[in-house]
């Protein structure tokens, strides 16, 4: 499938003419298990020389899973949530971090998913926090540092490179599935204006540049147009003027 470049490529062009480079990540969510999907991700990553981080989900993940990670290096869980369950009221946006519940009940979910996880993935897991559906109570930031915590990942522009002391935000920002439609692929032209926006917003200064740019995928919940175009996009990126960027083990000035 052809889909028009031509925003994007204009905008890339204006990045290699500034002689800027664009920090570069990809993060998929709800890894649980072995699976096709799995198999075809790790594939794409491998292709692309672009690891990707796995957003594991800690109740659910299978032992089996860690076989995976240790043999392709281009894997690189992190932490998503605890059991991706909404405890938000009916009615109101799905959260399993939000303001719903007492935050030492939070705390202890929090902790827990990071020590089942490196129970299961030893050095290979960096200790960052995606939340489920990218919601997180503000209350909860200045306690994932004594956790254990170097790192909280959600979606959109950060408005500040460290949400609390010793947390370091590093968010996605481009997501092509339509969750609130068909379930397929957004509007490709509009994904390709979403970001080539985005990026122009980071070369005139009126977005945080130093943030690495998150492409954010779930494996699971693709289909045909959805691989199709995530190749195609990443494959764009990747010849542009990137720089790929991973997870630190610890909080690092960004």
């Amino acid at each position: 499938m052809t889909w028009d470049w031509t925003p994007l490529d204009r905008e890339l062009d204006r990045w290699r003419q500034a002689g800027m480079t664009l920090p570069l990540w990809w993060r998929d969510d709800d890894a649980v298990a072995p699976s096709p999907a799995l198999e075809q991700l790790t594939a794409l990553a491998e292709e692309l020389d672009l690891p990707v981080h796995l957003a594991v989900i800690p109740a659910d993940a299978d032992p089996a899973l860690a076989e995976v990670v240790k043999a392709h290096p281009g894997l690189i869980p992190v932490v998503h949530g605890w059991a991706h369950q909404s405890h938000a009221p009916e009615g109101e946006k799905k959260a399993e971090f939000g303001a719903h519940r007492p935050l030492p009940v939070m705390a202890k979910q929090a902790r827990d998913g990071l020590t089942r996880l490196r129970a299961l993935f030893g050095p290979a897991l960096r200790p960052m926090f995606v939340p489920p559906w990218n919601r997180v109570a503000p209350e909860l930031l200045p306690a994932l540092p004594g956790l254990g915590y170097s790192t909280i990942s959600t979606f959109a522009p950060r408005k500040s490179a460290e949400p609390a002391p010793g947390l370091l935000r590093i968010n996605t920002h481009l997501d092509p599935i339509d969750w609130r439609g068909s379930r397929s692929l957004v509007d490709p032209d509009r994904l390709i204006a979403q970001l080539a926006a985005q990026l122009a917003d980071r070369r005139e200064g009126h977005t945080d540049n130093g943030e690495p740019y998150g492409v954010l995928t779930h494996h699971l919940a693709h289909d045909a147009a959805i691989w199709d175009f995530t190749r195609a996009l990443l494959t764009r990126l990747r010849a542009g003027p990137i720089t790929p960027w991973t997870a630190p083990e610890r909080n690092t000035e960004q």
